[in-house]
């Protein structure tokens, strides 16, 4: 048992020592620590780490820090939604997102072709270039074959992105598979169609990626999930462990509450029901918007195996 200790500030105080002060101060302070720590563990015992997050944290700055994070080493399989897809290509090919208000004039915003995630905004005209842009790539991913996993087509098209702040740029980079299963679910998933209007023989097979997902894992890897937020990308990275004996480590971040009985609100307890956590696994669930909670527990974590020599710098 530990008491609670009283958060000082300091002149130029670091995040690992702001992290270790936290995690004496109590609610979701000790919640946040421990999830630093165990980021930490699943990367020194060479976990197979699960990096799932929903398209508004793309829609945010944080996308370049998953870019980064990936580029170091933090994740070997990437889980995503549509809109986190498409959003990266748009901010990888020269497209800017204004920051504006929860409170703006939504009827004035869409008059003037703006589109509001909440305090963030995307124009009309970002979608045209969108268009523009991801019709070219698949026209270029065509004439190679016609049939692709969504992972396999997101890798192509990270190939040629050429971004360093871009995910699919960086995981195409290391080979590490993005998995995206409600690929319809936004503008690439219309084009996509549209596409497949003019070339009724271009596919792509999601079935196939349901196979890699649950066949490069097995029961006697070490597997640990960091979840940013939750609904269909956190439980599709859930259930590829839970079919390969359940995760060892387990990071929930979310906004969402157990009372819903929702998926982005489950915590780690609930899973363990399930048998997707282990019963003796290291999890932890944060409440807590992921735009401040994440960029601290990671890069204490990051702070942390780079100075123990885990994680060089590149």
């Amino acid at each position: 048992m530990e008491y609670t200790k009283d958060l000082i500030w300091k002149r130029n105080i670091s995040v690992k020592e702001l992290m270790k002060q936290l995690g004496k101060v109590g609610f979701q302070s000790v919640e946040l620590a421990k999830a630093s720590e165990i980021i930490v563990k699943m990367k020194k015992n060479d976990a197979k780490i699960f990096f799932t997050f929903t398209s508004n944290m793309v829609t945010s700055g944080l996308r370049g820090f998953f870019s980064q994070v990936i580029k170091l080493g933090l994740a070997d399989f990437i889980v995503t939604t549509t809109g986190g897809v498409e959003e990266d290509i748009m901010k990888a090919t020269g497209e800017k997102f204004l920051i504006s208000s929860f409170y703006a004039n939504d009827v004035k915003l869409h008059e003037e072709g703006k589109n509001r995630v909440g305090n963030l905004l995307i124009d009309n005209e970002s979608y045209c270039n969108f268009e523009d842009n991801i019709t070219l790539i698949l026209n270029e991913l065509y004439k190679k074959k016609s049939v692709y996993s969504v992972s396999e087509m997101l890798y192509e098209i990270g190939l040629r992105l050429k971004d360093e702040n871009s995910i699919l740029y960086q995981a195409a980079k290391k080979k590490i598979p993005i998995y995206c299963p409600a690929i319809t679910d936004g503008a690439l998933g219309f084009h996509l169609y549209l596409f497949k209007q003019k070339h009724p023989d271009f596919n792509v097979d999601i079935i196939d990626d349901f196979k890699r997902i649950i066949t490069e894992i097995g029961f006697d890897d070490k597997k640990g999930l960091i979840s940013l937020g939750g609904g269909i990308s956190k439980h599709h990275a859930i259930l590829a462990s839970v079919l390969n004996g359940g995760l060892d480590y387990a990071v929930y971040m979310t906004t969402s509450q157990a009372s819903s009985g929702s998926m982005s609100g489950a915590n780690t307890n609930e899973a363990k029901s399930w048998g997707k956590i282990k019963d003796n696994s290291d999890a932890v669930t944060v409440i807590g918007e992921v735009s401040i909670t994440f960029p601290l527990a990671m890069m204490n974590a990051l702070e942390i195996l780079s100075d123990e020599g885990v994680l060089k710098d590149e």
